[in-house]
């Protein structure tokens, strides 16, 4: 199918979705499915807190959806924000993520040190599998999708200095794991 063919698909399909068909719905949820499978997972260890924070996302999508402007972006990018947020509010209501732990000493952060610049998505995955959940959504906040730490704390309603504690773990832990990898 060409790129011409796909638009016009996926233009039927958002106006079918606009009208509540459901067959445009399941069409829009196995289009973007993979990618949005992608993001949650990137959140969570467990197949059915991906899915979970997947489909509440999609729901939300496919309520929303007369909402999306397509002047403003692509329906895939903006389906992808909305899903991100429902992985984070679902990961906040789950996990009750709001530690009172906060790192008040002034350590420098910087995405360009990221730990996972130089790795592949399937190792990024595994990595951050060995994290604790809130840690893990920090880092992947961070240092996958470059949000600053004043809006991770703004997103998941946490000090900054919680934040900075979260992804001073994160470094710790990573680089026990990338010694321990090493040495094998």
């Amino acid at each position: 199918m060409g790129y011409f063919n796909l638009l016009d698909n996926l233009s039927t399909i958002l106006e079918g979705c606009i009208h509540y068909d459901r067959q445009s719905q399941e069409k829009l949820y196995r289009q973007f499915y993979p990618g949005l499978y992608a993001l949650c997972k990137k959140f969570f260890e467990h197949e059915h807190d991906i899915l979970s924070a997947l489909n509440n996302g999609m729901l939300n999508v496919f309520k929303n959806i007369n909402q999306y402007d397509a002047s403003k972006g692509e329906l895939f990018s903006w389906a992808y924000s909305i899903v991100r947020n429902a992985a984070l509010t679902y990961l906040r209501n789950k996990n009750n993520i709001n530690e009172t732990v906060e790192l008040v000493a002034e350590i420098e952060f910087d995405q360009q040190n990221s730990p996972f610049k130089t790795l592949e998505w399937k190792d990024i995955y595994f990595y951050l599998g060995k994290l604790p959940a809130a840690t893990r959504a920090v880092c992947t906040l961070y240092y996958v999708e470059g949000f600053s730490i004043k809006e991770i704390a703004s997103q998941l309603q946490l000090k900054e200095g919680t934040i900075k504690w979260h992804l001073n773990e994160s470094r710790t832990k990573l680089k026990i794991i990338f010694n321990q990898i090493r040495i094998r």
